[in-house]
C-alpha cells in the first residue's frame, strides 16, 4: 500500500474521557511531531504579510523584517531577535489584539519578559500616535512599576517604531530561519505537547 492508498490511523473514542493510555501515546506522537513543524507554519505565516493590509511605505512582512534586523545588530539574544520577527504576526488574525496573539505563539519558547514585551507592545506603541485620533497616548503608563516597563518602551522604540523604512537594509527572512528554528526546537519546562 502506498501513503495515498493507507488508511488514516485514527483513535477510536468519541470522548475524551474514554481515551486509552495506547490513544493518548499514540496523539502525543502526532502532537510532538506537529509541535517540530511549527517554524515552518510561522514561515509560512510570516510570507502572509507580505500581501497583508498595511498603508505604509513598506509591507508588514518588510517591517518585521526591519525589527529582527534591528535587534540582531544590536547584540539583541536569538530570543529576542525571533521576538522581533513574530512581534506583528497577528496582525492578520487579530488586528485588535496582535501582540497578545503573536505573545501566546512565544510564551512556550522564550522567557516571561520576552512574552510580557511582545503581549503589550500594542499598548505601548500607542505612544506614538494615540492623540491623532484622540486616544490616551499615555496608557502605557499603567505599567509604570512593572519591571519590564523599560524594557517594553525600548522595544518600542528601537525595534518597532523605526522600522517602516522602505531604504533600510534589512535581512531576508531566509537569515532568521535557523533562529527561529533553534528558538522554537524546544518548549520551556512546564511546556509540552499533550
Amino acid at each position: 500500500m502506498n501513503a495515498q492508498t493507507e488508511p488514516k490511523q485514527t483513535v477510536n473514542f468519541t470522548r475524551m474521557a474514554d481515551g486509552t493510555a495506547e490513544e493518548y501515546a499514540f496523539l502525543h506522537r502526532h502532537e510532538e511531531a506537529y509541535i517540530r513543524g511549527l517554524p515552518g507554519r510561522l514561515v509560512a505565516a510570516l510570507k502572509q504579510l507580505d500581501d497583508s493590509f498595511s498603508g505604509y511605505r513598506v509591507s508588514r512582512l518588510e517591517h518585521s523584517l526591519q525589527s529582527a534586523t534591528r535587534a540582531e545588530a544590536a547584540g539583541e539574544s536569538e530570543e529576542m531577535v525571533v521576538a522581533a520577527l513574530l512581534h506583528d504576526l497577528g496582525d492578520t488574525l487579530a488586528p485588535l489584539s496582535h501582540g497578545e496573539l503573536a505573545a501566546a505563539i512565544l510564551r512556550p519558547f522564550v522567557s516571561e519578559r520576552t512574552h510580557w514585551i511582545v503581549a503589550h507592545h500594542g499598548l505601548f506603541q500607542m505612544v506614538y500616535y494615540a492623540h491623532h485620533f484622540g486616544g490616551d497616548r499615555h496608557a502605557r503608563d499603567r505599567h509604570r512599576d512593572h519591571p519590564w516597563y523599560q524594557a517594553c518602551v525600548d522595544f518600542c522604540e528601537n525595534y518597532d517604531q523605526n522600522c517602516f523604512d522602505p531604504d533600510y537594509p534589512s535581512k531576508p527572512l531566509t537569515h532568521f530561519i535557523p533562529m527561529l528554528k533553534r528558538v522554537f526546537a524546544k518548549p520551556r519546562e512546564g511546556f509540552g505537547a499533550g
